[in-house]
C-alpha cells in the first residue's frame, strides 16, 4: 500500500525573507501590462545595489510604470506520493526603467550574458515596492 502525498501549503514570507533567494536564481518572468494585454518574458535578472537588474526581450519603452518580475525555484512532488515539494516564488513589483547609462548598461550586459534577445534586448532596473515570497511546506489538511 503506498502513503498518500505529504499535504503541502503555501506559507507567505516577510518582504525582508522574501529577497534572500533573488541572488540565487538568475532567471525570471518579467510581467508588464501594456495598455490593454498582459506581456509575459523571460528574462535574466542579477540583484545589485538594492534593485533589480533585468534583461528582456521587451521594448525598453513597453517597461514603464510598474512591472512585475516573478522568480521561483520550484520543485514539484513526485508522482510516487513520497516526494514533498519544494521551492518558493517571490513577485517583485516596482516602477521600472530603463538603463540610461551606457557604461552601466555594457557591465548588465556582460553581467547578465547567456541569452541574445534580438533587437527587443532591454536592461530595466526595477526598484522593488512590493516584495511578497511564497514557499511550500508540509502542512496537515484544514
Amino acid at each position: 500500500m503506498s502513503a498518500a502525498p505529504a499535504t503541502l501549503r503555501m506559507v507567505e514570507s516577510s518582504d525582508t525573507e522574501a529577497l534572500w533567494p533573488l541572488p540565487g536564481a538568475a532567471s525570471s518572468r518579467l510581467v508588464s501590462v501594456q495598455r490593454d494585454p498582459t506581456v509575459v518574458r523571460l528574462a535574466r535578472h542579477v540583484w545589485e545595489l538594492g534593485r533589480l537588474v533585468v534583461r528582456t526581450p521587451l521594448r525598453a519603452a513597453a517597461a514603464h510604470l510598474s512591472v512585475t518580475d516573478d522568480v521561483d525555484k520550484v520543485r514539484a512532488a513526485s508522482g510516487t506520493g513520497t516526494g514533498t515539494g519544494t521551492g518558493w516564488t517571490v513577485p517583485v513589483t516596482g516602477p521600472a526603467e530603463a538603463t540610461a547609462d551606457p557604461h552601466e548598461a555594457v557591465h548588465n550586459r556582460r553581467t547578465l550574458a547567456g541569452r541574445s534577445h534580438g533587437p527587443h534586448d532591454a536592461i530595466v532596473c526595477i526598484r522593488p515596492r512590493t516584495v511578497s515570497g511564497l514557499r511550500p511546506v508540509p502542512g496537515t489538511e484544514s
